[in-house]
């Protein structure tokens, strides 16, 4: 391990080389004595930078976030490679071993929700309690092969057309209310210039996101293990996301596991303050994360 020169007040930037890696991740100590658990945030393919605003309503505690492999600062030794749910929550693993404060807290979101549910379906633990928020896990949906097919089709369009016609067409699904259609993967991408997005391929192929849109969706949770892992679980969902496939897989997520998800204020993005350029509610997001966390189950 390596600790980076660069650091605010409160905030020092440490790396961790792994199997085919090297891992970035910001840890901010706790305002005072604290007896509460290190709280890992964790996304995918969203990288530390997203938990910026909620992070500022945690200072009662230990925060840690990171940049998953591959992504901004966690550079990939070979990057023809493509990681998966599995690779990622082993980092988690090997990051958590490192911090040395087990069992920690997890507020995993997105594709961060799906490996959370992977590193506690193997090392439980490590894990107190878990947050999977708005896990994309589309093999769960009722309308699983739409769902999948959709997926697919996403990064097939990215791997084709590039970055635009892509982020179009993963705006359009991501933004559905209700069963995927079944000829959703057959239809043309939409206008990417109705987004905001470039119209011309740049020839570049690097998007975490589009580039690996198989990799998550089609992962599927493992619920046995889960199921008796002594770890609390709490999936959620965003009320403002209600009827999107990552609400309703959230949902799915919730009844394998024989749990009531619990429902977050705002969107998928909830937590956001603007990072990204996008803006959710993180006050009331981080009020109802730290009264979930504090629950006994």
């Amino acid at each position: 391990m390596t600790e980076s020169d660069t650091q605010t007040v409160d905030v020092t930037t440490k790396t961790l080389d792994i199997p085919g890696a090297r891992l970035a991740y910001d840890i901010r100590a706790a305002e005072g004595e604290s007896a509460e658990p290190t709280l890992l945030m964790i996304g995918q393919p969203m990288d530390a930078r997203g938990f910026n605003s909620l992070a500022k309503h945690f200072r009662d505690r230990r925060v840690v976030r990171y940049d998953p492999r591959g992504v901004t600062r966690s550079e990939l030794r070979d990057d023809s490679e493509k990681p998966t749910v599995e690779e990622r929550a082993d980092d988690l693993h090997r990051l958590i071993a490192e911090l040395g404060s087990e069992p920690v807290d997890v507020f995993g979101s997105s594709g961060g929700a799906l490996d959370g549910l992977a590193l506690v379906a193997k090392h439980p633990e490590q894990v107190r309690t878990l947050v999977a928020h708005e896990p994309p896990a589309a093999g769960m949906l009722p309308d699983r092969e739409a769902a999948l097919a959709a997926a697919a089709s996403v990064q097939e369009t990215y791997e084709r057309d590039g970055f635009g016609p892509a982020m179009a067409k993963f705006i359009a699904l991501t933004s559905l209310k209700g069963p995927i259609p079944a000829d959703f993967a057959e239809q043309p991408a939409p206008d990417p210039a109705a987004f905001g997005m470039p119209t011309e391929d740049d020839g570049s192929r690097d998007d975490p996101l589009l580039g690996n849109m198989v990799s998550g969706t089609h992962y599927e949770p493992e619920i046995d293990a889960l199921r008796a892992a002594p770890t609390r679980i709490v999936v959620a969902a965003g009320i403002e996301s209600e009827g999107e496939m990552t609400h309703r897989a959230a949902l799915a997520v919730a009844e394998r596991l024989r749990t009531e998800a619990a429902i977050f204020p705002s969107h998928h993005g909830g937590f956001l303050g603007g990072e990204f350029g996008q803006h959710g509610d993180p006050d009331a997001f981080a009020a109802t994360l730290r009264r979930v966390l504090s629950e006994d189950g």
